[in-house]
């Protein structure tokens, strides 16, 4: 959608300080078709509104009118046509091109289109000037929206209707009384600019008479009667709204390119085609409720947030401005007693600002398969280059391993977020598999630590569900979003849940291994016959409803977690199988070389298989139907390779494990600070789309770096929260140290408790700035964050907060959650 900003209150496009980014790109012949399909214009976002639901609301079954030239009569057509794809996009060649037209759409919506190049007739004078409107009946036949077009006529004409000066009188005089009337003669009263010309085009009669100089100083007429007060122009950014007589779009002439026109004057239907969304865009966005997703800032203004949500944003901004002042009243250096929640809560508002206001622009995202093949060489040969190799043999799937993988997956995820690659089944399908790694990683990490520890305390609960969801909730009342839009952390909470159920019936027989397998069969067997029965989870959500007042949508669940509805389960029996294997010693069996090799050479040629099969699917809805039960196959695939030999595991890419270590938070904020419109655009720091390119690296910097910090202040003030525990909890049994390097250079061994796997104790973050997070999964196998003592947790126990214990802060957390539901409004 085109932002508000791009049309302001009084109408007029590209006013001051923003006047470069709602240039659009030109509209060449490579782009014609992604246009013509998606309404999709560079530096804004333009939302297609041309299903018989959305015209026939948005307009009511009212009157639209279209008054002017051939120029204003193409628009007419393409616009109609929106509206009602069984109505011509063309003037019926019957020699009538140069009389009125009206038709009559399935929904009752009258089209008119009055032929008066002067905008001088009576029927148009009729128009812009109604009589008085006294009835119900009068007032529903005010068209719903008025277009007014004229100016090359003048021009082309100039000795018969008096040329410039006889226009210029007319728009005054129209102007004026548009201005000076009561009532408006229309619900949106829209000025098409003169439109521009393409000289080199024109035949020899419009060339003596249509000049550039003339058109240009016509529209500067135009712009500067209906020109706002300086003060409107922040508006957008303060959510005001001044009332608008008149629109005048001066973003068309921005559309038009040379190449897309044949005679000069008249242009593609790809381009009137764009204009005319722009239009509806411009008369019913405004009507829509200011509720999630906010993809619809066309020309229209971001609303107010709601009194609740107003009160979210004032503490959590009070808060952070109250300890950001606190803490350097005795120096000018931040405490850092306070750094972890002035980093969250200046975080949170970055964020607010960046999607719920006007300060920086939105784009519609435009695939390219040379962008995307571009940007994911790039993000690889980054990670190549830096690949370091530890001294030794980190084992099987190791720390530093498992958080390159999740590094190098977040990096293409965020790639085929940013392009909007979700239709090009090719790219679709490889995604969906890294989606179903990263729950193989939950299922494993959390196995592993339940049967090797059998630490099924509540807190460690209460830990891993507010580190996953503490920025997850902040962002869904702040920012006024369904919690379950961030569908990664809510999927990853529920199934983390699962194992812990899973594991903890029956968990002192956990040892017997026939036990625990039919235990995670049952387990699995039970969702999956339950994710069927659609009434039992539409039942689950109607009580929370009307409980908790939580509105979710259950057939949306359904489809997220069904299509991944056995991969956790598949890395709880990976889990197990591991350490049965180091349990055992499998690895000094004389046969292990053989099933080795033998693994590898399978491996290799299921990942070739699925390869081909994805790309062989007619489309990704087909490929859905596969998907959750052969989605383990590349991913165990992919485990083995990545494990076949000492110095595979020993390797592991810096770029990739740094962006692993963020990885949750990378997911969930980009969803508003680098993505935009809570992910259906793109954000603009850099106006102009000529500097498309340093945008996205100038967005990326800070993306990536906003994100690290919050992932280091969330585990932070999550051990604030909770409690710091008495120690770090490992991924795996303490092993001796003479386990860790054996004699076996093949073993196959995971990291040993308290370290990374390399047997040295983790940096503490505030010593090494590259150290604040530790990838999430980690988290969650050990429990706490790597700080055995917050600072921050001194402030919490001098709070009578603190003595309350787990249970009465989550029930306390839980009360206020429950109030604000209650009290909360879209308005």
């Amino acid at each position: 959608m085109v932002p508000s900003y791009c049309i302001d209150d009084y109408g007029v496009c590209i006013h001051s300080w923003i006047a470069a980014v709602c240039p659009v790109r030109p509209i060449r012949s490579n782009a014609l078709q992604r246009i013509n399909d998606d309404g999709k214009l560079a530096g804004r976002r333009i939302s297609k509104l041309a299903t018989r639901g959305d015209t026939s609301q948005c307009l009511e079954s009212r009157r639209v009118v279209f008054v002017g030239d051939s120029v204003t009569r193409t628009l007419f057509f393409q616009f109609i046509h929106t509206v009602d794809p069984k109505l011509p996009k063309a003037v019926p060649n019957d020699g009538s091109k140069h009389s009125d037209h009206s038709f009559l759409s399935e929904s009752q919506i009258q089209l008119d289109f009055l032929w008066d190049p002067y905008l001088n007739t009576t029927s148009t004078l009729a128009l812009i000037n109604p009589p008085t409107q006294n009835s119900i009946d009068d007032q529903f036949k005010r068209p719903a929206l008025l277009v007014l077009g004229s100016g090359l006529w003048y021009l082309r004409y100039a000795d018969d209707s008096g040329g410039l000066p006889t226009w210029e009188a007319r728009m005054e005089a129209h102007i004026e009384a548009i201005n000076a009337a009561r009532e408006k003669p229309a619900d949106e009263v829209v000025f098409l600019p003169v439109e521009e010309v393409v000289p080199s085009k024109l035949s020899s009669e419009r060339l003596d008479t249509m000049h550039s100089s003339d058109i240009d100083a016509m529209n500067s007429d135009l712009y500067h009667r209906i020109k706002p007060s300086f003060n409107s122009s922040w508006s957008h950014l303060l959510g005001s709204r001044s009332p608008r007589r008149i629109a005048l779009l001066s973003v068309f002439n921005k559309m038009l390119h040379n190449s897309q026109t044949q005679d000069g004057l008249h242009f593609t239907e790809a381009t009137v085609k764009a204009q005319a969304n722009i239009l509806l865009n411009l008369r019913c966005n405004a009507g829509w409720p200011p509720t999630f997703p906010m993809d619809k800032t066309c020309c229209r203004m971001y609303p107010w947030p709601g009194p609740m949500q107003s009160v979210v944003l004032v503490s959590l901004l009070l808060y952070t401005c109250a300890l950001l002042y606190f803490s350097r009243i005795e120096t000018l250096v931040m405490n850092k007693d306070y750094l972890p929640t002035v980093i969250f809560g200046a975080s949170i508002c970055i964020i607010y600002l960046s999607d719920r206001t006007g300060l920086w622009l939105k784009e519609q995202k435009q695939f390219n398969p040379w962008t995307f093949g571009f940007l994911c060489l790039a993000a690889l040969a980054a990670g190549l280059a830096t690949v370091r190799r530890a001294d030794k043999d980190l084992g099987f799937l190791n720390r530093d391993q498992t958080e390159e993988w999740k590094g190098w997956m977040q990096i293409a995820i965020l790639v085929y977020h940013y392009l909007g690659a979700s239709k090009i089944s090719g790219i679709y399908n490889p995604i969906r598999v890294l989606v179903a790694a990263y729950l193989f990683m939950t299922g494993y990490g959390h196995t592993t630590f339940y049967l090797k520890k059998a630490d099924f305390g509540y807190i460690r609960i209460f830990r891993i569900l507010v580190r996953l969801n503490l920025l997850t909730l902040t962002l869904a009342y702040t920012m006024n979003v369904d919690y379950l839009s961030y569908y990664f952390a809510p999927l990853v909470s529920m199934w983390y849940l699962i194992i812990f159920l899973t594991l903890r019936i029956g968990s002192q027989f956990n040892d017997n291994t026939p036990f625990l397998v039919a235990k995670i069969s049952l387990s699995m067997g039970t969702f999956a016959a339950s994710i069927d029965q659609k009434w039992l989870l539409e039942g689950l959500f109607e009580i929370l409803e009307r409980l908790f007042f939580i509105r979710w949508s259950a057939r949306e669940w359904t489809f997220r977690v069904s299509l991944d509805q056995y991969i956790v389960y598949c890395g709880m029996f990976a889990a197990l199988l591991t350490i049965k294997i180091r349990d055992n010693r499998l690895t000094e069996h004389p046969m292990w070389p053989a099933c080795k090799r033998a693994s590898i050479g399978v491996s290799a040629i299921t990942l070739v298989w699925f390869m081909c099969f994805e790309l062989l699917q007619e489309s990704k809805f087909t490929y859905n139907t596969w998907h959750p039960y052969i989605s383990f196959l590349p991913i165990l695939a992919f485990t083995i390779l990545r494990n076949a030999t000492p110095l595979l595991r020993s390797c592991s890419s810096r770029v990739f494990t740094f962006i692993g270590k963020c990885s949750l938070e990378t997911f969930i904020i980009q969803y508003h600070l680098w993505l935009a419109a809570d992910t259906k655009g793109i954000l603009l720091l850099i106006p102009g789309t000529r500097w498309r390119a340093l945008n996205f690296v100038l967005s990326t910097m800070i993306f990536v770096y906003i994100s690290h910090q919050v992932a280091w202040a969330t585990g932070e003030i999550t051990g604030w929260i909770c409690g710091e525990e008495n120690k770090i909890l490992p991924v795996t049994r303490d092993v001796p140290r003479s386990d860790v390097v054996t004699s076996n250079p093949e073993a196959v061994l995971l990291a040993t408790g308290g370290t990374d796997g390399s047997g040295t104790e983790p940096e503490v973050p505030g010593h090494h700035h590259s150290q604040h997070s530790l990838r999430w999964i980690d988290r969650l196998a050990e429990g706490t964050s790597s700080r055995q003592s917050s600072t921050i947790s001194k402030l919490w126990a001098r709070s009578s907060l603190k003595q309350l214990d787990m249970r009465g802060k989550v029930m306390m957390w839980a009360g206020l959650m429950w109030l604000a539901n209650v009290l909360w409004t879209n308005t």
